[in-house]
């Protein structure tokens, strides 16, 4: 993951501008942005914001940094349900001895209106390899930079999924991590979170992506 994207707007002819015989300074840096939206792409020009130069690029890493903390976070809860590491899954309970990633929590953690329909599916192997194709899938694309806008909508569906397993929160009328976990992952697809420390410049100019946008 060592394609650092430069992130800068493609700047204005060096070609001079004169008003009233005088040189004016080009303003290719001050009109830039640092992620540039080429056709077919995601970014957010600077000036939708009003951020440029040296805070546009502290954007751009932070974004980078909470794409690679969710990441990590998908793929951590993948890796240790299926080889039952200790933290959230006891070895007895690994997905590979036979032990079930949803009967747990969808069987006796889930609360609220709908209780019946979770209780209903947990430890389903449907459910269990749905559940565990997401986490890994999620993880993988937001580690990597590609595949986004996917990631973001399946993530963002499975965090909203795991809010309403447990309605209402413990600590809040409403509003609890599974939502602002949806809402940032929406955030890092729209500004192409994915082209800084990962692979997103690169997988947005194959053939495959130029054709199908949607896989950006």
């Amino acid at each position: 993951m060592v394609d650092i994207a430069k992130g800068h707007g493609t700047s204005a002819p060096n070609t001079p501008v004169t008003t009233n015989g005088r040189p004016v300074p080009n303003t290719g840096r001050q009109l830039g942005t640092a992620w540039h939206a080429s056709p077919g792409s995601t970014g957010a020009p600077d000036s939708a914001y009003g951020v440029t130069g040296r805070p546009a690029t502290a954007a751009r890493y932070l974004l980078a940094g909470l794409r690679l903390a969710l990441g990590w976070i998908f793929l951590w809860a993948f890796l240790d349900k299926l080889f039952g590491l200790g933290r959230s899954t006891g070895s007895e309970n690994a997905w590979l001895d036979g032990g079930s990633p949803t009967a747990g929590f969808l069987g006796t953690a889930a609360t609220g209106p709908f209780t019946g329909f979770y209780h209903s599916i947990a430890g389903s192997p449907v459910a269990d390899v749905l559940f565990m194709a997401a986490l890994l899938g999620i993880g993988a694309a937001l580690l990597l930079g590609v595949g986004m806008r996917i990631a973001a909508a399946a993530g963002a569906l499975l965090t909203v999924l795991m809010w309403t397993a447990v309605l209402p929160p413990a600590s809040n009328p409403f509003l609890d991590d599974h939502l602002v976990y949806a809402a940032v992952l929406v955030v890092l697809a729209l500004l192409g979170a994915g082209r800084t420390w990962g692979f997103g410049r690169r997988w947005a100019a194959t053939a495959l992506v130029r054709r199908n946008t949607w896989l950006t």
